[in-house]
């Protein structure tokens, strides 16, 4: 059967019949009219992103603040007031959400996710378990206080000062002045080091003398240059331990104390010791070896040596 035949016969006949153009008049009742458009389509549309705009500006500009201050009267620390605004910023966020759907005259939107809202949570469950256990992990972080925001933290390779504490992640500041995002769960399942936890922190350094040198004398040296560097405290006083007889070296360990770790430049002090240790020594004629091999011995070369010369027979 000839399709294009018969379907162009059809539609001469139609057109000649006049049964098409009521067909043709009923086409724009069909289509949707600009009206209809702006009313169900642009209207909802812009209500939702003017409202989603404003209760999200409002939320973080009374919300977030609100949470701050609340915390800062209550005399908690920068770590909980970083995490609790993180928290209020995704609420609003969420609330935002939830009030544009409303005011849009979306609301069986929000009907509906609650019907699937178990079954995403689930599945989302199974589908980020680290970044939910980071999560957990913030809020341990909070309740057991291993450290605070500007604290001085070691763990492994990572060494700085806490920058924040957000929902997932803790940024640090090394003394490089790099930043590094480590998760919480790290910080929060593994061994970690806070130097600045109390008060004070005892530094120690080993200096090596002769073993034809004076301990004694050594000992009063080092003692004197502690108690003039600025930065050591006299109350807990230093003080030396004899803790190695290396092979070419005895080890005297300098102890001392520095107060208000988390501020003082330890560093700083720490290196203006061991100069003044180091010069003072040499002024004392105290030595100060280091490692040294001396090799005996004697090595024989014996036998002869018979060099031969093979001659090739020249070729006719």
């Amino acid at each position: 059967m000839n399709f294009p035949y018969y379907y162009t016969s059809f539609m001469s006949t139609q057109i000649a019949s006049g049964a098409v153009e009521p067909v043709l008049l009923q086409l724009p009742g069909w289509l949707p009219d600009s009206q209809t458009v702006v009313a169900d389509f642009v209207i909802p549309a812009a209500l939702f992103v003017v409202t989603l705009i404003a209760v999200s500006l409002v939320g973080r500009a009374v919300l977030v603040p609100l949470v701050g201050r609340v915390l800062d009267r209550r005399g908690h620390d920068a770590t909980v007031k970083s995490l609790a605004e993180s928290v209020a910023g995704a609420t609003v966020w969420l609330l935002a959400v939830a009030v544009a759907f409303t005011v849009a005259g979306f609301g069986e939107v929000i009907a509906a996710f609650g019907v699937f809202a178990g079954a995403v949570a689930l599945a989302v469950g199974f589908a980020a378990q680290d970044l939910l256990g980071n999560f957990v992990a913030g809020i341990f972080i909070l309740k057991d206080r291993p450290f605070e925001v500007g604290d001085w933290i070691e763990q492994g390779d990572v060494v700085g000062r806490v920058e924040d504490v957000d929902l997932r992640v803790t940024r640090i500041r090394t003394f490089d002045n790099e930043r590094i995002t480590v998760p919480n769960g790290g910080l929060a399942n593994n061994p970690l080091k806070n130097p600045v936890a109390y008060d004070t922190l005892r530094q120690t350094f080993v200096f090596g003398i002769g073993y034809d040198d004076d301990i004694d004398h050594a000992t009063e040296v080092i003692l004197d240059e502690a108690a003039r560097t600025e930065g050591i405290l006299d109350d807990p006083e230093p003080s030396v331990r004899v803790v190695e007889l290396a092979d070419s070296y005895v080890g005297l360990q300098a102890r001392f104390w520095i107060a208000d770790p988390g501020r003082a430049d330890f560093a700083r002090i720490r290196s203006d010791f061991v100069q003044a240790v180091k010069e003072r020594c040499d002024a004392e004629a105290i030595e100060m070896p280091y490692p040294f091999r001396e090799l005996t011995g004697s090595v024989e070369i014996g036998g002869d040596l018979d060099a031969s010369r093979t001659e090739t027979p020249a070729d006719d």
